[in-house]
């Protein structure tokens, strides 16, 4: 009777995964101030709304980009940035400059890591997390429940399989073992299902007023009514860059320091 061993395995991954499903999405319901919020409220900035598309690393990302196009920092296609003017014009600013050293050069993928983790970067997080737009650090994210129960489908099937291979005791046939084992199959992807419709996207940043907050940021864009360039890497990230040259830098970030 091993298979019901595994069975009773199935069912424990599909029940605790689906169990931290709800009660995620049900705190996250709970903390939210309704749809209302979409609209109330100043307008997202750019920091903001880069930091509820992407998180700290999109912060950063923007404010190399918005620099780079001022011409006050250079970020080379070999994937360097070199400080050309030292005075930054906000803290976000000032925290990249830091960040790329007393000696005005650095390559971008580190600079990119310590903007992200600056003070200036978590008062933004702080300030986001108050008003309810912000997903609070270390709160369990509907994205990782979710990427549970997809876990917990794939291993009820792996244990269905495994099941259906082994010899089965006389009397018990394979189609009633594969019956058994579709049923928390089921379970899974009608909580995947579910959580498709109903929360859809998944954010490990914005909460769901952010999220809404960011949907009109961006029907206004499409609208045309957003004058600034900057706003489609804050919602995309260096994907939507549009000069060759910073696409390039981009790309090279993550390249081995040169000797």
């Amino acid at each position: 009777m091993f298979w019901l061993l595994l069975l009773l395995l199935a069912w424990a991954f599909a029940g605790t995964a689906c169990t931290r499903l709800c009660v995620t999405a049900v705190r996250a319901a709970d903390s939210d101030p309704g749809p209302e919020s979409a609209d109330g409220g100043p307008e997202l900035t750019l920091y903001e709304a880069a930091f509820l598309s992407g998180g700290p690393g999109r912060v950063a990302d923007v404010t190399l980009v918005s620099m780079a196009r001022q011409r006050r920092l250079l970020l080379a296609h070999t994937g360097w940035a070199t400080v050309v003017d030292p005075c930054g014009r906000d803290e976000i600013e000032r925290s990249v400059i830091g960040a790329i050293g007393p000696q005005g050069q650095s390559r971008i993928a580190p600079v990119r890591a310590r903007a992200a983790g600056t003070d200036e970067v978590r008062r933004l997080a702080d300030r986001l997390v108050r008003t309810g737009l912000a997903v609070p650090e270390g709160a369990p994210a509907v994205g990782t429940a979710v990427r549970h129960v997809r876990a917990a489908a794939l291993a009820v099937a792996v244990l269905g399989a495994v099941a259906l291979l082994l010899p089965l005791p006389t009397g018990t046939s394979r189609p009633m073992v594969a019956v058994w084992f579709a049923l928390p199959l089921v379970l899974t992807l009608s909580c995947l299902a579910i959580a498709r419709f109903e929360v859809h996207p998944y954010s490990p940043w914005a909460s769901a007023a952010g999220q809404r907050r960011l949907g009109t940021l961006l029907r206004r864009r499409r609208a045309g009514d957003e004058p600034s360039p900057l706003t489609a890497v804050a919602l995309r990230g260096i994907r939507a860059i549009g000069e060759p040259e910073l696409r390039a830098a981009f790309a090279h970030r993550d390249a081995p320091p040169r000797e």
